[in-house]
């Protein structure tokens, strides 16, 4: 009841505030339709965008105010539609769709969190003429299984060059299942300013997650035929149901600092009328770039019960308890010189060039294992030598950029990177795309072309990591990689392919024994997919398909096919409350599935146990009355009606049926 009481007031005072505005419309344009027509313009040039490395490109983005399909928030279709996670919303998880994962990162503990954790890569700035306020309230599960998110987006101008804003992201769940509760806070400030000679654009990130690991259940049946573990009942309390661990915790705590500085140089056009100067223009030829990125992450894994132990193969460090900590910081800077795109009828592109130096360290668990010949009885080898318990690392790689942003017949971007000092000399970096746009069935066709190709060296921490369950020293070669493909958007049939192929070689991965190996042959990805949506006056019926292969799927297991589909109507009541009502479904085929490994948060490789062949769907009402957006829905709608083998992990099954709410108001000021 606490819940929806907060619910009905952020609506009735988004509601107010409306009407407010309008009132307040109304009375200033009383005897001035030009003023009218001004505040329209004002809000018309609201507008977003991302950042594109290294040296600060824009990319055009989008303000998230629109009605369609926001009661996903809640539930794992938010990050793909085919995710493997361990149930919780806010907890570990990874893609089951290839060419959506990007590649292991330096810290490879955030990746199992990625979705949750903001970057260069997600972030928008903003320029909204009139201060922004997006706040959102999600919420779902009864007393026992809530699940509370609150996020807020903040964007103001202090004039038409300079802008602030402000994150923040909340989410505690106790999850549905014993021991598996979600902590996690994200908040953070940002800052551009768009000068004629001088830009800025920056933001700062902090994130603190905790995680309760519940290592999965201890028995499938609870999930599969209850009535048989339980003695005829076929009726059963997720809370009830053992778990493997029961007072482990995983914590992981990081900050992001990035700072783009662009000076740009050139001449100042002028507009003259009858002698008269009317506006000047300043036109940039070139620019001088400096980027400064600071990142640093903290993972803590922790076990109180030393007879949990025997979850794990090997206990090295300490048989009472796991305190493993790893810690990890970064700074990266880039220096760069650039053409700008169009300054003169010769100059069709723009060409960088840039420098980027970078120091990483590392501080790891203490190695205090003494070295014998003759190990103890059951346990594992481990590495000859210690595992350092403090390393840096010193980088260094030149690049150029070549990218044509403009014009609506050929745009491209190709970047081109290369190691030059410290265990990155060798590598390549080179990624590029190429579109262009022409007619077809009357409507406007994009046409895009995309590659990369990568040689770069393994992450330290897969070569060098010591802690109480899990120790390595290894000595990996470059990471090969090839991806092309195209793609092609259609809006007239609002169809959207996007078909490529991979190769990899020398590929690293999380073996069956949740060790990292490399696979020294080469693995082929085939990925092709379709996104395609119809229309019947008020019917829509959406889906977005995804067929793929891997030519070794003991090295990357994948399901052939994958498959959400949303089937709704679309309307609106009395004229001022839209309506989206329908069901949505995700669905993939069975596959020998990754599995988790909650002390290293890594998703390694089993071949015993399939997942798979299930439908996960939702029931919803989303609605949208001016600026408040709010849903009501039965998550999981589907439980017990096909079949109850509602696994996406081993030993993960995933949330029961759910009843959850969610509003969002937009308060432009």
């Amino acid at each position: 009841m606490k819940k929806i009481f907060i619910f009905n007031i952020i609506i009735i005072v988004s509601c107010l505030f409306a009407n407010s505005q309008d009132r307040l419309g109304q009375s200033t344009n009383k005897g001035s339709d030009k003023t009218s027509a001004a505040v329209d313009t004002i809000s018309a040039l609201s507008y977003a965008w991302k950042v594109i490395s290294p040296l600060g490109l824009h990319e055009p983005s989008t303000i998230d105010t629109l009605l369609y399909n926001y009661y996903q928030k809640s539930i794992p279709s938010e990050v793909t539609p085919a995710y493997a996670t361990t149930g919780n919303l806010g907890s570990e998880g990874q893609t089951l769709l290839f060419f959506q994962r990007k590649e292991m990162s330096d810290f490879f503990f955030a990746d199992a969190l990625r979705a949750w954790i903001p970057s260069i890569d997600t972030h928008k700035f903003y320029n909204t003429r009139r201060p922004m306020t997006l706040l959102s309230y999600n919420t779902g599960g009864g007393k026992e299984t809530t699940q509370d998110r609150l996020k807020m987006t903040f964007s103001a101008n202090a004039n038409a060059k300079t802008q602030i804003g402000a994150y923040l992201d909340y989410l505690y769940s106790k999850g549905s299942y014993n021991y598996q509760a979600t902590k996690d806070l994200v908040w953070g400030i940002s800052g551009s300013y768009m000068g004629d000679r001088y830009e800025l654009q920056t933001f700062m990130y902090h994130y603190d997650l905790l995680n309760k690991e519940n290592g999965g259940i201890t028995d499938d049946l609870y999930i599969t035929d209850p009535a048989e573990i339980q003695g005829g009942s076929s009726k059963v309390d997720t809370k009830t149901i053992p778990t493997n661990l029961t007072a482990a915790h995983s914590k992981l705590v990081g900050t992001d600092i990035y700072i783009n500085n662009r000076y740009k140089v050139g001449y100042y056009e002028e507009e003259i009328v009858n002698d008269s100067v009317v506006n000047r223009t300043y036109i940039p030829v070139s620019s001088f770039i400096w980027t400064l990125n600071y990142k640093d992450g903290k993972h803590i894994f922790l076990n109180d019960v030393p007879g949990q132990a025997r979850f794990w193969d090997n206990t090295y460090l300490s048989k009472t308890g796991t305190n493993d900590r790893t810690e990890y910081s970064t700074l990266t800077n880039t220096l760069g010189i650039s053409l700008l795109e169009g300054f003169n009828k010769y100059a069709k592109a723009g060409l960088a060039a840039y420098a980027t130096h970078q120091i990483r360290k590392y501080t790891q668990t203490t190695d205090t294992i003494d070295r014998i010949t003759t190990l103890p009885e059951g346990l594992s080898p481990y590495p000859v030598s210690k595992v350092p318990h403090k390393s840096s690392e010193n980088l260094l790689w030149i690049g150029a950029q070549l990218t044509k942003q403009q014009g609506s017949l050929l745009r491209y971007n190709a970047t081109a990177q290369f190691g030059i000092a410290g265990p990155v000399a060798g590598d390549i970096d080179i990624d590029g795309n190429l579109s262009t746009r022409f007619k077809l069935l009357g409507d406007s066709v994009t046409l895009t072309a995309y590659g990369k190709f990568s040689n770069q060296e393994a992450p330290y921490l897969m070569n060098h990591y010591v802690s109480n369950h899990f120790i390595w020293e290894n000595d990996f070669g470059k990471i090969r990689r090839f991806r092309v493909g195209g793609k092609l958007d259609i809006p007239q049939t609002k169809s959207f392919l996007n078909v490529g192929v991979e190769n990899l070689q020398n590929y690293i991965y999380f073996n069956e024994k949740c060790l990292p190996t490399q696979h020294g042959g080469s693995v082929q990805i085939l990925s092709a997919s379709l996104n395609q949506n119809f229309k019947l006056g008020v019917l829509h019926l959406d889906n977005k398909l995804t067929y793929q292969t891997s030519t070794d799927e003991t090295v990357i297991p994948l399901p052939k096919f994958s498959i959400y589909s949303n089937l709704y109507i679309l309307f609106k009541v009395c004229g001022v409350l839209d309506v989206q009502l329908g069901v949505d479904c995700d669905y993939y085929t069975k596959y020998k599935s990754i599995a988790y490994q909650p002390a290293t948060m890594s998703f390694y490789n089993q071949r015993e146990i399939e997942v798979g062949n299930y439908p996960f769907m939702n029931a919803y009402a989303n609605m949208k009355l001016d600026k408040a957006r709010f849903y009501v829905m039965f998550s999981h709608v589907n439980q017990g009606m096909t079949g109850n083998n509602y696994f996406v992990l081993p030993h993960y099954p995933l949330n029961p049926r759910k009843f959850q709410i969610g509003v969002s108001v937009d308060f432009a000021n």
